[in-house]
């Protein structure tokens, strides 16, 4: 069978690379939204100068996948099956840090669909559901993305073209749209309904952080640890350095686990343009966020 991909327009145009590499293994890749389905051509109609986002690339992946004999959809984020299999980065972790005696105070993820963050820190929030311990759990979101920190908690759908079926979250409306951004994993208007449930109810915190901000932070840490960081993990990267700040402003000792989930070799156009000084920030306005809200499905 045929793999059939679509990927968000601007991570397709800014990650040139990562669209290179799933066609050396046979992967027909898609710039979404596209005029190849009818929520894509529907999307376009209303949207015709969007760079796209997860919610338009799941609602035509979607479509393609009921409409084309044999296809089958594969959901990589969000929902908490995902989340489930995603934990073996918290049990890898937990198990390292219990090895050596060490016990996290803060624990930090990025967080645009919450598989990554919610993977991390699944036996850390088991201990602190029990009782057992406590720990300061941090979900680090894009400022041009703001579904914790901005959103409301609401159902609504988990995509763009309306297709899947509504779940209960932080969200920003599954109309909104993000500003082009680099961390591309995080350009989705909701947020993880485990998480999403966990945040409610006061278990973590969130807060935003602005591109550039991020890029400062990652271009730190690649020259002190010679690692050069994904964006996604960089926003991450970004609070964990203002929390180990904080504690040497303080006299604190803490000790601070952070996701470090991938490399960022494929998001070189990124850095070029954050070294070139011509990355931006862009922060929705209440009113951007309002026209999207409004746009809830009506619950009685």
């Amino acid at each position: 069978m045929d793999l059939k991909v679509y990927m968000v327009k601007g991570s397709y145009h800014q990650k040139p690379f990562r669209r290179e590499v799933m066609r050396t293994y046979g992967a027909s890749v898609t710039p979404s939204p596209s005029d190849t389905t009818e929520v894509g051509r529907r999307i376009l109609a209303a949207h015709p100068d969007t760079t796209g986002s997860l919610g338009c690339a799941i609602s035509e992946a979607v479509e393609y996948a009921v409409t084309h004999e044999g296809y089958r959809y594969v959901l990589g984020s969000v929902l908490n099956q995902v989340l489930l299999h995603q934990s073996v980065i918290g049990l890898e972790a937990k198990t390292a840090m219990d090895k050596y005696g060490i016990r996290p105070d803060i624990i930090i993820g990025c967080a645009g669909g919450g598989s990554n963050l919610g993977g991390l820190i699944a036996p850390f929030m088991g201990e602190k559901l029990r009782g057992e311990a406590d720990y300061q759990i941090i979900a680090i979101e894009p400022a041009s993305c703001p579904s914790f920190t901005r959103g409301k908690y609401a159902y609504d759908f988990c995509d763009t073209g309306m297709i899947c079926p509504l779940a209960k979250m932080y969200t920003l409306g599954s109309d909104f749209i993000p500003s082009p951004n680099h961390a591309g994993g995080l350009r989705y208007h909701g947020m993880s309904p485990i998480l999403s449930e966990l945040y409610h109810q006061g278990l973590m915190e969130a807060r935003s952080v602005e591109q550039t901000s991020v890029f400062e932070a990652a271009e730190y840490f690649a020259r002190i640890e010679g690692i050069l960081p994904a964006p996604e993990s960089s926003h991450a990267i970004r609070v964990a350095l203002d929390e180990a700040m904080r504690c040497k402003q303080t006299g604190e000792e803490k000790t601070i686990l952070f996701g470090l989930t991938g490399t960022g070799y494929f998001d070189l156009k990124a850095y070029e343009e954050y070294n070139d000084g011509t990355m931006t920030d862009y922060i929705p306005t209440d009113e951007d966020l309002a026209r999207s809200l409004e746009k809830l499905p009506k619950m009685d």
